[in-house]
């Protein structure tokens, strides 16, 4: 998506939906925490501003990105999905997010957005890619998964046999293949991962066990199957991981 879909005029007479809510203003509570989430959106590279709608439950209806000319929307949608999973434990929909795009960019806005992003780069991590394809042999795929951490990028493969518990097992293990490497001062390994149900939702469900120093923690995690088994058990990992991953990042 790469602007906001056309609203038709509303005649002065007919009140606004309350269905939605936008952003609270400055001064005032925030029980959501949308202020929170736009600010690590507008955080992230090349987003200008952000504005997040959510439901009067609190649960994320729109998110509305502008960003900058030349920056290509599925990865600006991909940043915002991990950025919000990693530091605020918040899924969304990809198909919430609507981006606009603008050439026009203040440089003293610029600077002050490059400066925060650093910041939050150097304790997220990021999802980039995940690849499925054909494996060498008959009825075996080949999953594999790019993640990024501290301006370093590494990506991992495993081939594994083409059933619904294998792809998300295969996914998750190539994930935390990834942060095994990325993560150089601890050490993570993959217990176990498969599908669990509720709420009349299918989930990936993970742990995983992280070692360092002389400590051992089982960490879990979950994320909600919409685009694909294997992206759900990516994001599940880092789900479990994203806060033990920054109590460990170098100062």
């Amino acid at each position: 998506m790469t602007g906001f879909s056309p609203r038709q005029p509303t005649s002065p007479t007919v009140p606004a939906p309350v269905s939605a809510r936008p952003s609270p203003p400055e001064g005032t509570p925030d029980p959501w925490g949308v202020r929170r989430a736009e600010n690590l959106l507008t955080s992230l590279e090349g987003i200008l501003s952000a504005r997040v709608v959510t439901t009067p439950l609190g649960e994320v209806s729109e998110i509305h990105i502008l960003a900058q000319a030349g920056l290509q929307p599925k990865q600006l949608v991909r940043n915002i999905e991990s950025a919000l999973l990693a530091q605020l434990g918040l899924k969304v929909d990809h198909r919430k997010i609507s981006i606009a795009q603008t050439a026009d960019v203040k440089p003293i806005e610029a600077l002050e957005r490059d400066s925060v992003r650093e910041r939050i780069l150097q304790r997220t991590v990021l999802f980039e890619n995940l690849s499925v394809s054909p494996g060498r042999r008959p009825h075996r795929i080949s999953i594999a998964v790019t993640l990024s951490y501290r301006s370093q990028t590494e990506s991992a493969e495993e081939e594994i046999s083409d059933t619904p518990r294998s792809r998300v097992e295969g996914a998750a293990k190539a994930a935390v293949t990834v942060l095994d490497r990325l993560l150089t001062e601890s050490s993570i390994a993959l217990e176990g991962a498969k599908i669990v149900e509720g709420f009349d939702r299918q989930f990936a469900f993970v742990a995983v066990q992280g070692l360092g120093g002389r400590e051992t923690t089982l960490m879990t995690g979950t994320s909600e199957i919409k685009e694909s088994a294997e992206r759900a058990a990516v994001f599940a990992v880092l789900d479990a991981t994203n806060r033990w991953t920054e109590a460990r990042r170098p100062n």
